[in-house]
């Protein structure tokens, strides 16, 4: 029998780049006693890689979980970077709402856009939450506007677009329901969720059904699932299969090994979770994002959504100029193949292919972004090698036309720089869709502009606004091939 758990809430926090999501969840954390007292605490503690904490973007999503007034809240950090796209669209199967977080003066961005239509395409409801409203700049009125507009313009339904309106400052720790209440704590925002969003559903009775939709890894266990149970419960020791929607053949017979929930920022261990509870699953070696753990007499997969394709591609080689083996201690073929294999255990948007050469490997991802972090990430482990240009992946169209993939680019720029934003990005194969006036005298351009006509482009486009335009792209599908661009030939 189908029944709810009053005492979970499942909630994913999604927003544009900066908007504040994860100092919000730090607030949450804080004030729903997961720290002792004198405990020091790091700023955005949520972002734990060191280049998030630098660059100050989540590219991760990440688990954690509050209790407030006896439910415990299980949330969900997510990347608000379109090139992090594939750890978005997973995350949204394990949660039953998100909170959609807006700058209370940048208001609606693209990138909230991207994630959003995720998530009203899932039916899901939503809370919005004017962040940063003590900004003496801050609009919020006028935001709500913006943000309705964007629901219209992304069909949700009438339940949808009857959303609760939370105004809030996370660095400051407040939240309330109406501009003119007093500032208090963040009580407001917990109790719009616990009366807002849904307990998750489930059947207690059934045969487990748990879909795996984040991997983590560690040296010492190994792969690490997480996923919420639908049906039935999961106990340690238990015996079951794996199945696969998308890979009809795959049956394995499994065990489980540990389990854990989350509480606060870490994993507890447990002996059992029933239905709506959030899980890590260690001790099943060839574990896999999409892959449905099931008791053995009733092996169904839960339908799946496929992870995007990769758009952008580049060699990683061994190192061979003169200055071979002075910046890393892994210089090595085989140790670039190990680090470049492991990255698979983890993020499930990156393809590496071997090539005929052994010293070679062919590296494809979502986009320049994403692959900057994973080189990032190599050069701080100590790794030296070298790359190739960026090069786009093509496709081709059942007339065996050439397609390539396109995105949309948002600039917003000072008035006074935009004739030169929209020489370079026409010049670059972009055309022009939109333009709009922004706040404080700046220009909203909106291009449709091939990915390879954005290559090398981010450095040139800070030094022709002299640093204060902004610029933001998301993926949107692949079109005919726009013939050649005249960008200036140096590498990325």
């Amino acid at each position: 029998m189908i029944t709810k758990r009053e005492d979970i809430r499942n909630i994913a926090i999604i927003a544009h780049v900066d908007h504040g999501k994860t100092t919000l969840v730090d607030q949450l954390l804080r004030q729903s006693g997961v720290f002792r007292e004198n405990q020091e605490v790091v700023e955005r503690v949520m972002d734990s890689n060191d280049i998030e904490r630098e660059r100050g973007i989540t590219i991760l999503s990440k688990n954690t979980a509050v209790n407030y007034k006896g439910t415990k809240i299980n949330i969900i950090d997510t990347p608000g970077h379109a090139d992090f796209g594939g750890e978005v669209e997973r995350v949204l199967k394990m949660v039953n709402g998100v909170i959609l977080v807006v700058d209370a003066y940048e208001g609606a961005m693209p990138q909230t856009k991207f994630v959003l239509r995720k998530a009203l395409e899932m039916a899901l409801p939503v809370i919005v939450c004017i962040n940063k409203i003590d900004r003496p700049e801050a609009r919020p009125m006028e935001v709500i506007d913006e943000i309705l507009e964007l629901f219209i313009d992304l069909d949700a339904s009438e339940e949808q677009l009857d959303c609760p309106f939370v105004f809030a400052s996370a660095k400051a720790g407040f939240a309330k329901k109406e501009l003119d209440d007093p500032e208090k704590d963040m009580g407001p925002l917990f109790e719009t969720i616990i009366d807002y969003i849904p307990a998750p559903e489930g059947d207690p009775e059934a045969p487990t059904q748990m879909l795996i939709s984040t991997i983590d890894y560690n040296d010492y266990v190994g792969r690490i699932g997480v996923g919420k149970v639908d049906n039935g419960s999961v106990k340690v020791n238990q015996e079951c299969v794996i199945v696969n929607h998308h890979d009809p053949d795959k049956f394995r017979k499994v065990k489980i090994g540990k389990l854990y929930e989350f509480e606060g920022l870490n994993r507890v261990e447990v002996t059992e979770a029933g239905i709506g509870s959030i899980v890590a699953i260690s001790g099943i070696s060839d574990i896999h994002i999409g892959d449905t753990l099931c008791s053995p007499e009733n092996p169904e997969a839960i339908p799946f959504q496929k992870i995007s394709e990769p758009t952008i591609a580049m060699h990683f080689m061994v190192n061979d100029s003169p200055l071979a083996g002075q910046e890393g201690k892994y210089i090595t073929s085989r140790h670039i193949r190990e680090r470049l294999f492991k990255e698979l255990n983890t993020d499930v948007s990156l393809r590496v292919e071997e090539t005929d050469s052994p010293d070679c490997f062919k590296v494809s991802g979502r986009g320049e972004l994403h692959l900057s972090v994973l080189i990032e990430n190599m050069r701080r482990e100590g790794f030296e090698f070298a790359v190739s240009k960026a090069e786009v992946l093509y496709h081709y169209d059942e007339r065996n036309r050439k397609l390539e993939p396109m995105e949309l680019a948002y600039v917003d720029v000072p008035e006074e720089f935009s004739g030169a934003v929209i020489q370079k990005l026409t010049s670059r194969k972009g055309e022009l869709q939109g333009m709009s006036p922004a706040n404080g005298g700046y220009t909203r351009l909106e291009f449709s502009i091939p990915s390879r006509g954005l290559i090398g482009y981010r450095g040139e486009f800070m030094t022709d606004t002299k640093g204060n335009g902004i610029l933001n792209t998301i993926f949107d599908g692949y079109g005919l091939t726009r013939g050649i661009c005249t960008t200036e030939s140096r590498g990325l």
